[in-house]
């Protein structure tokens, strides 16, 4: 019996390999000129105000992973946020517009976010004491994090109906005034105040709103040598609004224009891995990145374009697809995309909190995408490349950009076939030529533990990647081959390939955009 089913197991296994389709191609690199660039600190992740009572659809996924209860003492949470220095950090989410900060004339002591049937969001009134201010401030100094964050921008404002998520009124400035002046004066550096809203407010009067909290922030900061960026709106992107809000603003007014995503599909749905790994659903969200672009060269070329919240399936993600394998595929994709149209920042909804954060929130062990967002984050420097394939496939997706802190050029190259293997060569687009200087390439082959994508467990050129005994992040090693040789893209599979030396001028330290 063990002999016949050992048998199965190899023919089994010999037919899957039999049956893998392999396809031969030429990668083109553009090393003459950029044609985008990020910003120094592109990887960014978000911390949010949820408290453990919200569940979606029967998960409950959050626990004490918010801006008020995170334990910041628990020793992995510095250990992965200081293995990605300096962080980008984004304070807020949803609730932050039921925010009171526990400073200034407040007419009442503020209370913690409870679930309020017919409250905004079905939540009440949240409050940030100072003390915890204190710490988070403290923390993120330690850690080296830069922070954003996100005001409440309903403060004032009213609903025109119960039934309705529109409101209406001025914004009321006068309790983020006092927080902010105490942020100031204990000086504590907020790198961006962000004002988004998470509801519907007409554009005339949040331009209006806009330029108000302008003048604040050039008030309580006049003093200061440092001046923090205003970035706004931080909602879904609606090409008329956003064409509106730029004008009516005026030009210096928004330093950022900031945006969300969720373009794989709700929680409960039951086709999202299937979307994705559909290059054509991760391409559709190409449009909004292209708009934007156009908006800010036509509205206003003074802002830049940050993704402010991206989860890629929303409703606090997908347990079993947002914390597995798969989700690298549109992570890793979303990045090099949004990396194309000069997007400077891309803030992943969450750095822990919900079903897809980057860490997991109970054991606050990394989850597959932090691991992703980490070799990003070593390997891909702020100039994005040119390059194009004669591969026929629409599931070999490929990006290029200078490596970072080094000469040459990585690609990113992410197979989204189940069957068919790539093998592939590299050149240099102008020239046609292998790299020559160099012997050796590096190489960050990623793929599930036991082939699974909803595999938790990630793994590097053949070793799982896991936390080692003391807590600490694991090494990353790569694998080296001779640059002459081909790559080989398993099915399923992502890789980062490292080209010292690659000859491309755009990559010279002086050379510009």
């Amino acid at each position: 019996m063990r002999l016949s089913l050992a048998l199965f197991i190899f023919l089994a296994s010999l037919q899957v390999t039999l049956s893998k389709d392999v396809e031969h191609g030429l990668i083109l690199v553009n090393g003459a000129q950029a044609k985008a660039e990020i910003g120094d600190n592109f990887i960014c992740a978000t911390i949010d105000w949820w408290p453990p009572e919200l569940c979606n659809f029967g998960v409950c996924s959050w626990g004490h992973s918010s801006i008020v209860n995170l334990d910041l003492s628990h020793p992995l949470l510095a250990k992965a946020i200081q293995a990605l220095k300096p962080l980008r950090i984004r304070l807020g989410g949803s609730l932050q517009d039921q925010v009171v900060y526990n400073v200034g004339n407040l007419k009442s002591p503020g209370h913690p976010f409870q679930k309020v049937k017919g409250g905004f969001l079905g939540f009440s009134e949240g409050s940030l004491h100072m003390q915890r201010w204190d710490e988070l401030n403290h923390f993120f100094n330690k850690t080296g994090a830069i922070v954003m964050f996100g005001l409440n921008a309903l403060s004032g404002r009213h609903k025109i109906s119960n039934t309705s998520n529109v409101w209406e009124g001025a914004w009321d400035p006068t309790n983020a005034y006092d927080f902010i002046k105490y942020t100031v004066s204990k000086g504590y550096k907020i790198d961006a105040w962000e004002f988004g809203v998470g509801a519907s407010v007409g554009v005339a009067q949040y331009g209006k709103d806009v330029i108000n909290l302008k003048r604040i922030l050039d008030e309580l900061y006049k003093n200061s040598r440092f001046k923090p960026l205003l970035v706004a709106p931080d909602g879904s992107y609606d090409k008329e609004w956003y064409n509106k809000l730029l004008q009516l603003s005026g030009p210096g007014v928004i330093n950022v224009l900031t945006h969300h995503l969720y373009n794989i599909g709700r929680a409960n749905d039951t086709h999202l891995i299937e979307r994705i790994l559909d290059p054509d659903h991760l391409s559709e969200v190409e449009t909004t990145f292209r708009n934007l672009s156009e908006t800010i060269q036509k509205h206003g070329p003074w802002a830049s374009a940050w993704v402010g919240e991206s989860g890629g399936i929303s409703r606090s993600g997908s347990r079993d697809v947002s914390n597995t394998f798969v989700n690298s595929f549109w992570y890793l994709d979303q990045l090099g995309m949004a990396s194309t149209y000069n997007t400077k920042v891309y803030c992943r909804q969450s750095l822990i909190g919900g079903n897809y954060g980057l860490l997991n929130t109970s054991t606050l062990a990394p989850n597959p995408d932090y691991y992703s967002a980490l070799l990003w984050y070593r390997l891909m420097g702020k100039k994005v490349l040119g390059v194009r394939s004669n591969i026929s496939s629409p599931f070999l997706r490929t990006y290029s950009h200078c490596s970072k802190d080094s000469a040459g050029v990585t690609l990113l190259l992410i197979n989204l076939s189940n069957q068919t293997e790539f093998i592939l060569n590299v050149k240099n687009h102008v020239t046609v030529k292998a790299n020559e200087v160099a012997k050796f390439r590096e190489e960050y082959h990623l793929t599930p533990k036991d082939n699974n994508l909803r595999s938790q467990t990630m793994v590097l050129n053949g070793i799982p990647l896991k936390l080692t005994n003391k807590g600490d992040i694991p090494a990353m090693d790569p694998v080296q081959n001779n640059v002459k040789s081909p790559i080989y893209i398993d099915p399923l599979s992502i890789a980062f390939i490292v080209y010292p030396n690659f000859d491309a001028p755009a990559c010279a330290r002086h050379s510009k955009l």
